[in-house]
């Protein structure tokens, strides 16, 4: 089957979720665990339980979701029906876990454990057969990267507006920096992300064709389907690298509040994050043309390895080192959209792969594959860290002792870059380039009904 070009209006309505869906991102991870601590009143040692518990629980329903898409047959296709109706739970789920109830410790725990695992259902439901239906869109190895060039750089824009989204609500409702600022601010958040949830979901639904709408959905028998998994190696090679490297970078996300607070002595990480992820974007295609040249692996390590060596600077940074702290998060920045990008462009080849051994298209079942692991990085980076800090003595809104300045430094920098660098180092065996990818499509192409 050739590739079929893909145009602007199709691209930018399956990007456009990305942007909205992004508020599952900062909001929850960086500013969520600190407002329900500080001002709801949730123990941190049992937030951080909490959250890495709700990743075991991801593990059981991203593959789920990903084996029904799979096999979903219906007259709007298997993945559209999925995001547009989970969409409105979505944004419903998001809305109740922004704005819990004056209650006693005890019952905002219950509020945020059901709130929490009920979004992140949702978003299962949403996300996974999203994502699927990215590789089917268009086949050509470059125009991929492209597509989810695209996507991600509107996850990053939309990861940019979380992260401003705090701060400009706050200017724009003259909100104090009380309990009750932080309870209206939340507030304001979801009203204003519910509806945006919804209209990005129905646009995409209704401008992106399925590719495989009428063809008999995939069947292969669990155990067979297993095993063709396991023999997939490079997606086995790409997942572990993905997923090291990724454990490093969701420490930052989640502990840079503490940081600039209790480390450089700084009310501005707002101004970092929009810096982090402005530059991001303003890279990006950068790294997109430079694939083009060197290859998307070659262009992804550089992007790691750019990381690494900026981030560790920031161990040795101290109270009042803000200059140098942002001079190291721009550099940080650089290669921030190509670590996105990037493997999401490589993860739609290995999917081609799965289809070489055989025959079928299973984007689910590695999407929901690659979404636990993207959660269980996601999970250690919010659960063990504020676990350790609740362990060495962390107290909200008060000095902390040097053991917990020491531990905030180790687990927001040193811990980070030695993920990326053990990554880079497993990514260097990942064998598909532009030839093979361009010999497996065309043997593919070749087989009866593909033509």
């Amino acid at each position: 089957m050739a590739s079929t070009p893909v145009s602007a209006k199709t691209r930018l309505a399956y990007a456009s979720p990305a942007f909205s869906l992004a508020v599952v991102g900062i909001p929850v991870y960086v500013y969520l665990p600190k407002f329900y601590t500080d001002v709801v009143g949730v123990d941190i040692a049992v937030l951080g339980v909490l959250l890495f518990g709700l990743r075991i629980f991801d593990a059981v329903t991203d593959p789920v979701i990903g084996l029904i898409s799979d096999r979903t047959r219906t007259r709007w296709g298997r993945r559209r029906p999925y995001i547009g109706g989970g969409m409105v739970l979505v944004a419903a789920a998001l809305y109740f876990l922004f704005t819990p109830p004056q209650t006693t410790p005890a019952m905002a725990t219950v509020w945020f454990g059901v709130w929490i695992y009920t979004l992140f259902l949702f978003w299962t439901v949403v996300t996974v057969p999203y994502e699927s239906l990215g590789p089917e869109i268009t086949f050509d190895y470059h125009a991929r990267t492209a597509l989810f060039g695209l996507r991600d750089g509107a996850l990053i824009a939309g990861t940019l507006a979380a992260a401003a989204s705090p701060a400009l609500v706050q200017e724009i409702f003259g909100l104090g920096n009380d309990s009750d600022g932080e309870r209206q601010k939340f507030f304001w958040m979801a009203v204003i992300y519910a509806p945006l949830l919804l209209a990005t979901g129905a646009w995409c639904v209704l401008a992106v064709a399925e590719r495989y709408r009428d063809r008999e959905p995939a069947r292969l028998s669990l155990r067979r389907g297993w095993s063709v998994v396991w023999r997939n190696r490079p997606f086995w090679i790409l997942l572990a690298s993905y997923t090291v490297s990724a454990v490093g970078n969701n420490l930052p996300a989640t502990l840079i509040l503490f940081y600039v607070q209790y480390v450089l002595g700084s009310a501005r990480a707002d101004l970092f994050l929009l810096l982090y992820f402005a530059t991001g974007i303003l890279f990006l295609p950068a790294w997109i043309a430079l694939s083009r040249r060197v290859g998307k692996k070659r262009a992804w390590l550089t992007a790691m390895a750019l990381n690494s060596g900026a981030f560790a600077g920031v161990f040795f940074l101290g109270p009042g080192d803000t200059t140098l702290y942002g001079m190291l998060v721009f550099a940080s920045g650089v290669g921030f959209g190509a670590t996105l990008a990037l493997p999401s462009a490589i993860q739609a080849d290995v999917i081609d792969f799965d289809e070489l051994l055989t025959g079928r298209r299973r984007e689910g079942q590695y999407i929901g594959l690659w979404s636990i692991a993207r959660k269980l990085a996601a999970a250690v980076g919010v659960g063990v860290s504020l676990t350790v800090l609740g362990a060495v003595g962390y107290t909200p809104n008060a000095d902390q002792s040097p053991e917990v300045v020491f531990t905030l430094r180790v687990l927001y920098a040193l811990v980070p870059s030695a993920c990326n660098l053990i990554g880079l180092g497993i990514a260097l065996a990942y064998p598909i380039n532009e030839r093979m990818h361009r010999g497996m499509r065309a043997e593919i192409d070749a087989r009866p009904g593909n033509v």
